[in-house]
């Protein structure tokens, strides 16, 4: 059993909505949130703390001590930090004669993380927007920043209707196009119901990542739908990303995810919708999701040491790399190595 309650496959049960904490908490391992930094989680009052969606002891039950804090959305959800921790707690105990202890995970999208690691209230993010991480070591909240993992953007839709009438030949941006226009035609002339559904797209809304890179493409063919007035169509679902898929699925509307997501989500949510177009290992590719991995400046001065190993192993072949190689979902692997 990997986990300290739980096992690593019951992520679907512990990975939906961040476990905030209103005023003092005396539950173990909480961490202090900054102020109004899960406003988008509908937490905007000062002196919130976040418990761990997980905590992870690598098989040792007897492991008590917390000596690394791991803050992430998707591929927490998805079970690879787990992964990452359980295997990194073994070769710390087996290969550096540590005493066993305890990896927690904190839910949170790239915005939330980075809050976090600024904060100390975690050691480590692992996050997806080269932008904010960038910011994150100039501001001097972060003192190391690998590259973790490569994630892959998808943009999913309703696979029977189709109603923007995309073509997986299409380019990236000549869909969103396709997406804008035909949402603006529907709101002036709504389709009969019977026939299709409207052309919807959702959007995550919520400064993470995903949301970060769906803003860009509207960007880049000059649209800004959730400017006021904002386009009828453009639905504003602030969700993580296994509640998000679920949510665009329902409503038949299109929707960015990422591969990760996409294979975490049950049967009943993808058989309804059409992969349009995925992301490749290309670094020019609008659709990678490269995810880094980020030491933070103020990371706990007492497990400094487990913090510097985690960041080595997590960039080595036989570490963290593997782990990553070998991390499947349905027979199928999630992410690509580092390049």
């Amino acid at each position: 059993m990997s986990h300290h309650h739980g096992s690593s496959s019951d992520h679907h049960h512990h990975g939906h909505t961040p476990k905030i904490h209103h005023g003092g908490s005396s539950a173990p391992h909480v961490a202090q949130v900054p102020d109004g930094l899960y406003a988008s989680s509908g937490t905007s009052t000062a002196g919130v703390s976040i418990a761990p969606q997980a905590i992870y002891n690598g098989g040792y039950t007897n492991a008590k001590d917390v000596r690394l804090r791991i803050a992430n959305g998707g591929a927490g959800q998805s079970g690879l930090i787990g992964a990452w921790a359980d295997a990194f707690i073994k070769y710390m105990v087996k290969e550096r004669h540590v005493q066993p202890f305890l990896v927690a995970w904190y839910l949170g999208d790239t915005t939330e993380s980075l809050g976090l690691l600024a904060a100390g209230s975690v050691d480590v993010a692992v996050t997806y927007n080269e932008a904010a991480e960038k910011q994150a070591k100039d501001s001097g909240a972060a003192v190391s920043l690998v590259y973790g993992f490569r994630d892959h953007f998808l943009l999913v839709g309703p696979s029977k209707s189709n109603p923007a009438k995309l073509n997986e030949k299409d380019d990236i941006l000549v869909m969103f196009n396709k997406i804008v226009s035909q949402g603006n035609t529907d709101i002036a002339v709504p389709p009969d119901p019977n026939v299709r559904p409207p052309t919807r797209f959702l959007s995550r809304y919520d400064k993470s990542a995903t949301n970060i890179k769906e803003s860009q493409l509207f960007i880049t063919i000059g649209q800004v739908p959730w400017a006021l007035v904002y386009s009828k169509w453009y639905h504003q679902y602030p969700r993580f990303p296994l509640q998000a898929l679920e949510a665009a699925s329902l409503l038949s509307e299109y929707t960015l995810t990422d591969r990760g997501t996409w294979l975490s989500s049950p049967q009943s949510v993808t058989s309804k919708l059409k992969i349009f177009k995925t992301g490749t290992d290309d670094a020019n590719d609008p659709l990678l999701n490269p995810a880094h991995v980020l030491l933070g400046s103020k990371a706990n001065v007492n497990d400094k040491d487990i913090a510097n190993a985690f960041m080595k192993w997590v960039v080595s072949e036989p570490g963290g790399q593997y782990v990553v190689s070998q991390f499947k979902k349905h027979e199928e692997v999630l992410y690509s190595k580092a390049p």
